[in-house]
C-alpha cells in the first residue's frame, strides 16, 4: 500500500468571526476544528460536537477508508486542526501523518473496546478474542466497531471526552449530546435485538469480513466471501468453500456492498442458488446508499437482514 507522509509545522489558526466581528454559530467564537479519517467518526463528532465543531472527513465520499492514500493538503489538515480523531493502524497513510504532524490526535480504538479478530481468509472464527486468535497470524483486530451500535455509543461518549478536553468551556454541552446520541443507539440497539431474535437462518454471508460486531452482537455468524479487505479478489478454492457452505447451511443470501464490485458476490449467489441483497458497512456515504446517514443506513440494513435471514 502506497504511503504518503509528509513533515508540516503546524500554523496559525485564523478567526472565523464575521465581518462584523460577531461570533460565529457555535456561539463563543471559533469552532472547533476536527479531522476525521472517516465516516463514522465524522458522523460522531458532528452529532457530539453539534454547531461548535466543524467536522471534516479525510475519506472522500464513495473512496474505500481502507486503502486511503492522503494528499499534501490532507496532510496539512491533520497538522492544523484542533483535534484529529482516528482509529489507530486502520488506515496506514493516517497514522503517518499524525505521526509527522505536531498536532493533538486522539485513538478511539480504547473506547470501541475492538476484541474480535481480523479475518483475513473470510471465515469467521466463533467470536474468538484477538489473542486466542493470534495463531491465525492476522496480526489485526477487526476495525468495524460502529455497526454495533453500543460500541459506537461508547466511541460518542470518549469522543465528548476529547472536545471537552480540547474546549472545556463547553464540556457539558459535548456531554449531553453523547449521551442523546447514546439514547438514540440504545433505541436502535433494540431494534435490531427485537428483528433479528428469530430468523431462520443465523449464517451471515458478506462480501468482507466487515460485520463481525453485527453478528455478535445480534447471533449471527460472519461467512465472508474475502477477509478485512474488501478489495481482495478470493481465490477459486475460497468461492467453492463459500459455496458449499452456503449450500450445506441452506443460506438464502449473499449481501453485496454499496462501496465495492458485486459481481464476485453474484456469481456465489448463482452458483449456490441463493439471492443477492446489499448490506452497507457503512464505510461511506454516497448516493447510492439507502439513507444518507448513519441511522438511516442501519435502519435499512435491519430491514435487509430481516428479509434476507427470514426474520419473523
Amino acid at each position: 500500500m502506497k504511503r504518503t507522509a509528509i513533515l508540516v509545522a503546524p500554523l496559525p489558526r485564523l478567526a472565523a468571526c464575521g465581518s462584523d466581528g460577531s461570533d460565529d454559530a457555535a456561539g463563543g467564537g471559533d469552532r472547533l476544528e476536527v479531522v476525521t479519517s472517516f465516516y463514522p467518526l465524522q458522523y460522531a463528532v458532528q452529532q457530539v460536537g453539534g454547531d461548535r465543531v466543524e467536522a471534516t472527513n479525510l475519506t472522500r465520499p464513495g473512496a474505500e477508508p481502507h486503502d486511503l492514500e492522503l494528499s499534501p493538503k490532507d496532510v496539512l489538515s491533520v497538522a492544523q486542526a484542533d483535534s484529529v480523531v482516528y482509529l489507530a493502524d486502520f488506515q496506514p497513510a493516517v497514522d503517518d501523518a499524525i505521526t509527522e504532524a505536531d498536532g493533538t490526535a486522539f485513538d478511539v480504538t480504547k473506547a470501541a473496546r475492538l476484541d474480535l479478530a481480523a479475518t483475513d481468509d473470510g471465515h469467521d472464527h466463533g467470536g474468538e478474542s484477538a489473542e486466542e486468535h493470534a495463531g491465525h497470524d492476522h496480526g489485526s483486530q477487526d476495525p468495524h466497531f460502529w455497526l454495533d451500535p453500543e460500541r459506537y455509543a461508547d466511541v460518542a461518549d470518549a469522543i465528548a471526552g476529547e472536545l471537552g478536553r480540547v474546549d472545556p468551556d463547553h464540556a457539558a454541552e459535548y456531554e449531553q449530546n453523547a449521551k442523546d446520541m447514546r439514547t438514540r443507539l440504545d433505541t436502535l440497539d433494540a431494534s435490531f435485538r427485537e428483528g433479528l431474535k428469530d430468523c431462520q437462518t443465523t449464517d451471515l454471508v458478506t462480501s468482507h469480513a466487515a460485520f463481525g460486531y453485527l453478528a455478535d452482537a445480534y447471533g449471527l455468524t460472519q461467512e465472508s466471501i474475502t477477509g478485512l479487505t474488501p478489495e481482495t479478489e478470493p481465490s477459486a478454492q475460497a468461492m467453492k468453500d463459500v459455496v458449499e457452505h452456503i449450500r450445506e447451511h441452506d443460506v438464502p443470501t449473499v449481501y453485496a456492498e454499496t462501496l465495492v464490485p458485486k459481481d464476485v458476490a453474484e456469481t456465489i449467489a448463482k452458483e449456490a442458488d441463493a439471492q443477492v441483497m446489499v448490506l452497507d458497512p457503512i464505510e461511506g456515504v454516497t448516493d447510492e446508499s439507502s439513507a444518507q446517514d448513519y441511522f438511516g443506513i442501519m435502519e435499512a440494513n435491519l430491514t435487509t437482514l430481516e428479509k434476507g435471514q427470514s426474520c419473523s
